[in-house]
């Protein structure tokens, strides 16, 4: 039996549950990319919002390629079971906040259907930072992409997010209806005014008049989110129907840590945003978090994948892994300019908690794919700013990781957008250089060194005493 709108009276007493009517629910939010994070981050502050007797803020959710999410969600009536979990046990909640999922290359009338709707107000996004579709060096849509080229012609059936925000923009304009927001929730600096020049972008290669409309009356706040949210494996599901007497394929897995900063700046109605810090400038705090928080994770993933760490706790669980992280944030915390109310010291020792603990079972894996679309801002940025031995070490380890080997000899498949390209680049006579050319990075001959003289350290002797040479350099 699955989880499902018939079976939350039979939930066991202690499983907290929706205590609002869904079906008095309206579709305030449409969600493109519902993948595991909106669901243990932006859909847990709508859930809240529900709870709290604002029924706009039901959320439609889109899958951009898969319908592995609706097959597992419809059959559940669009419940899922948010699982969270730290060192001192779990806690499960029921979450009825998502309505419907709709998988856009099945109905992509549908999806714009759904953004054109008067009850839409607020559009999110987590599509990954390659989701975007953005040339980074030139702040453009790519312009040799197959899917923009497409939207770029014709939108009578969208297929990338900007292509379906500028469709369903268009539709509203055409019945009279303002502008939703947009709201991005991806690892991007500055997210909201990237996302906004690629749709104006793709608006104007369509419509001027429409351009000029979005660009006047619609907004695109900044945003940064942080949770830690590892990927669900068949264990867990299975765990917590034993827990449950159902069955949830869908449920989710996080940490008690949650937050989201939003720029405030919204063009209609947005929900009281119970547990969001608005801010005039978003800035400061997205630099923090992606370069300690990501930029420690990616260092962990690739070091401690070459280890042969399946896990971010294995990593700082042992004394040189935990000192080495402490030192990349030395090194990377001096480049910030920490927003008031940000302690750097309690964020960077919340931080080494949230990575040891062992509940969550984050995967080093996980955290290194697309490994191409996250080092510019996560580590490149800080490196470039204020350069750092720990900093280029991170660069050096994901250059080592393009070779689909660990230190003790075990391949695996480099998951990335351009990694038979950089599998060509890292074997180069150059690597650095030309890895760094994928990205649309250069870098000057003492960052360049810096990076170099690390690759060579783990090529000579592999991660684990690259990262003991580097910590008994600094003693």
């Amino acid at each position: 039996m699955r989880l499902s709108d018939a079976a939350l009276a039979h939930l066991p007493a202690d499983i907290a549950r929706p205590a609002y009517d869904r079906a008095a629910v309206r579709r305030g939010v449409v969600h493109l990319g519902i993948g595991a994070f909106h669901r243990a981050h932006q859909a847990a502050i709508f859930e809240a919002a529900l709870a709290s007797g604002d029924l706009r803020w039901g959320i439609t959710g889109v899958s951009l390629r898969s319908a592995a999410v609706r097959d597992q969600m419809a059959p559940q009536d669009g419940l899922y079971t948010l699982l969270v979990r730290d060192g001192a046990g779990e806690r499960a909640q029921v979450m009825g906040a998502v309505l419907e999922v709709l998988v856009a290359p099945e109905d992509p009338a549908a999806v714009v259907a759904a953004l054109a709707h008067p009850d839409t107000h607020l559009v999110t996004l987590t599509v990954t930072e390659k989701g975007y579709k953005l040339d980074r060096a030139k702040g453009t849509l790519l312009a040799d992409d197959a899917d923009i080229a497409h939207d770029l012609a014709d939108l009578a059936a969208p297929r990338t997010a900007p292509g379906f925000l500028v469709a369903g923009l268009t539709a509203r304009r055409a019945a009279g209806l303002p502008p939703f927001t947009v709201l991005s929730c991806d690892n991007l600096p500055h997210n909201g005014a990237l996302l906004r020049a690629a749709v104006l972008e793709m608006a104007r290669a369509h419509d001027g008049g429409l351009a000029d409309w979005i660009a006047a009356e619609g907004a695109f706040p900044a945003s940064m989110v942080d949770r830690i949210v590892p990927a669900t494996t068949p264990d867990d599901i299975a765990a917590l129907a034993t827990r449950l007497g159902v069955e949830d394929q869908a449920m989710v897995k996080t940490e008690p840590f949650l937050q989201w900063v939003v720029e405030d700046r919204f063009c209609g109605p947005r929900p009281d945003f119970t547990g969001v810090q608005l801010t005039a400038d978003v800035a400061p705090w997205e630099d923090a978090k992606l370069r300690l928080l990501n930029g420690a994770h990616s260092s962990i993933a690739y070091l401690g994948g070459l280890i042969g760490d399946a896990f971010v706790h294995e990593f700082v669980a042992r004394e040189d892994g935990r000192a080495f992280v402490e030192r990349l944030w030395d090194q990377a915390a001096a480049t910030l300019n920490p927003p008031p109310g940000l302690d750097i010291a309690a964020y960077r020792a919340a931080l080494m908690a949230r990575f040891a603990n062992p509940a969550l079972q984050h995967r080093t894996r996980q955290i290194a794919m697309d490994g191409s679309q996250k080092l510019p801002q996560r580590l490149l940025a800080p490196l470039v700013a204020g350069q750092g031995d720990a900093l280029a070490l991170g660069v050096a380890a994901w250059i080592r990781w393009q070779s689909g080997r660990t230190d003790a000899g075990e391949t695996f498949t480099v998951d990335d957008p351009l990694a038979d390209r950089l599998a060509v680049a890292a074997r180069s006579d150059d690597p650095v250089t030309a890895t760094l050319a994928l990205l649309g990075t250069r870098v000057e001959p003492a960052v360049h060194d810096l990076i170099a003289a690390q690759l060579t350290n783990l090529e000579r002797s592999g991660a684990h005493a690259a990262i003991r040479t580097l910590l008994k350099a600094s003693q």
